[in-house]
């Protein structure tokens, strides 16, 4: 398997590990275990590496 690609791949990656909850308790201040977070953050990780 190689490095993961897309954002998607990271929170599957950080999901496996348990580092990040699969659903989301959808409460106000999200914690640091969500999924939704996971993806911004995974997004924000790709792009700093394009660039």
């Amino acid at each position: 398997m190689g490095k993961p690609k897309s954002p998607a791949d990271y929170v599957r990656k950080w999901t496996k590990a348990g580092k990040v909850k699969k659903k989301c308790c959808r409460s106000k201040s999200r914690c640091k275990k969500c999924p939704v977070l996971a993806l911004k953050r995974a997004k924000v990780k790709v792009a700093r590496k394009a660039a």
